[in-house]
């Protein structure tokens, strides 16, 4: 009788909390009682996303572990979730987010301060300088990963590459250059991270098993140590951005286990999607011919211009071939979650005159992978890689795209959008241009086997911004004789 009683109210439970609307948005439960979709969901977000989309349309909402979720996939309403901060709130996920992935709590943080601070240290000449250090790292890091005899070619795998290279010279430019009193060599710092990073989503969604969660216990408490002098004092060899940041964090109150904690934060947001791009773009250019060409007679123009005493691509440069590239690689590999909480009732006015009510307590969900960027009505083959496709005839940049005859606003977004868009967008594409200068300038490289293809992605990394591969694209390079 107790059992039967239980069911009851497990079932009057279920009911009462679950009871739409018509003016709501389509619901899909899922078949298990509270988890509903979230293993499907965690799996491959994409195939089910689209799944939903074809047998619900542009909105809908879904149970995934006990939360509703309200999935927008229409472009032309995004703004209204985008642009509304009084009913739909960052934060309260991205702090749900801080504390299962680097157990941190930040009660006294002011994002808006720290966001400001950000655009003091990433924009105009504060950016110039950061370029500059960058670009030194870079050039050092490739000529030390040579062999010593030049004319050996050397293998190696693309992603390992393209992550490690960018992620050394990154950690040195913010977190710790050379005269860091504590010489933690960057090596060891990236890889601990490459174990953190493997594990960061099974952390995001709680579905460590007990043997990963020990990993990433320790490898999460060794990297606090490690970087625990960074950013401390100005002498520490740490970039401006991060001494200030600290001092915020110490203005707020912020105990000094918590501040290490922030900076691991601050180390992944920073670090953990350039070389994975660096990586896509670079393996689309050597698995197809033409766009190689196409970008490496665009450098070469560039270089011609070059002097002995400037750096090569530290400034500003109008490379409009590169930029259309790296646009249609970020189009495929670029997945990132906007994720709002409904704080207040509110009712979502849809671009096709639609309306719908959004319950306090959901979540708002847009994802921009799979519409626009991937959207066959958007993009004629959207699987396919065409390095022009962000190019006119007549070279200028594209950037009228159309859905059901409308001209879009949203056509791809890698960085996100409005207040919560990238600031660091514009570092991270001069960082990724530079590096891919740098390789293809210098050195010979190709594919160990010419018919390879880009490896797969690794689907549960969809949401987390940059998508990684399954695997990795064996290639060998060598320095380019110049003489």
């Amino acid at each position: 009788v107790l059992f039967l009683e239980m069911l009851l109210y497990s079932l009057l439970f279920i009911f009462a909390f679950s009871f739409r609307s018509k003016s709501e948005p389509p619901l899909d439960r899922g078949l298990i009682p509270w988890l509903g979709h979230a293993l499907e969901f965690g799996k491959d977000a994409s195939k089910f996303l689209n799944r939903m989309k074809k047998k619900h349309g542009n909105i809908f909402t879904v149970r995934a572990a006990g939360r509703y979720v309200t999935v927008l996939l229409d472009p032309h309403s995004y703004d209204a979730v985008i642009n509304d901060s009084d009913s739909l709130d960052f934060t309260r996920y991205a702090q749900v987010l801080m504390e299962r992935i680097f157990n941190l709590r930040l009660p006294h943080h002011q994002p808006g301060v720290a966001k400001a601070l950000m655009k003091r240290h990433f924009l105009g000449m504060n950016l110039a300088t950061l370029n500059s250090t960058m670009c030194r790292y870079l050039q050092s890091l490739l000529k030390a990963d040579m062999p010593q005899n030049r004319k050996d070619w050397k293998e190696e795998g693309l992603f390992d590459f393209s992550y490690s290279l960018l992620f050394k010279a990154g950690y040195l430019t913010l977190f710790g250059g050379e005269q860091n009193n504590n010489s933690t060599d960057p090596s060891s710092i990236y890889e601990e991270y490459k174990k953190f990073d493997g594990l960061l989503t099974k952390m995001a969604r709680g579905t460590l098993k007990p043997e990963e969660k020990k990993t990433a216990l320790s490898v999460r408490k060794r990297l606090w140590e490690l970087l625990a002098p960074a950013g401390l004092t100005e002498s520490s060899g740490s970039s401006p951005w991060l001494h200030d940041y600290r001092r915020l964090l110490q203005e707020e109150g912020t105990d000094e286990e918590m501040q290490r904690r922030a900076v691991l934060m601050q180390l992944w947001a920073s670090q953990g999607n350039v070389g994975p791009a660096a990586f896509w773009l670079l393996g689309y250019l050597l698995t197809n011919p033409e766009a190689l060409m196409a970008v490496k007679r665009e450098f070469s123009q560039i270089s011609q211009m070059e002097t002995s005493e400037t750096l090569p691509m530290d400034r500003p440069m109008n490379t409009p071939v590169f930029d259309s590239a790296l646009e249609e690689t970020l189009r495929l590999t670029a997945a990132p979650f906007i994720t709002r909480e409904v704080v207040q009732e509110k009712t979502l006015h849809m671009a096709d005159g639609q309306e719908y009510r959004l319950r306090k307590g959901d979540r708002v969900c847009l994802f921009p992978f799979v519409s626009p960027q991937t959207d066959p009505e958007i993009y004629q083959e959207p699987q396919k890689y065409k390095y022009d496709r962000f190019l006119n005839e007549d070279g200028s940049v594209k950037k009228d795209f159309y859905k059901a005859g409308r001209w879009l606003k949203y056509y791809t977004m890698p960085w996100g959008a409005g207040t919560n868009g990238c600031v660091g967008k514009q570092f991270a594409i001069n960082t990724i241009r530079q590096f891919v200068y740098m390789v293809l300038t210098n050195y010979d490289l190709e594919l160990c086997d010419p018919n390879a293809q880009m490896p797969e992605i690794n689907a549960s990394r969809y949401g987390f911004g940059m998508l990684q591969p399954e695997g990795d694209l064996l290639f060998r390079y060598k320095p380019r004789n110049t003489h």
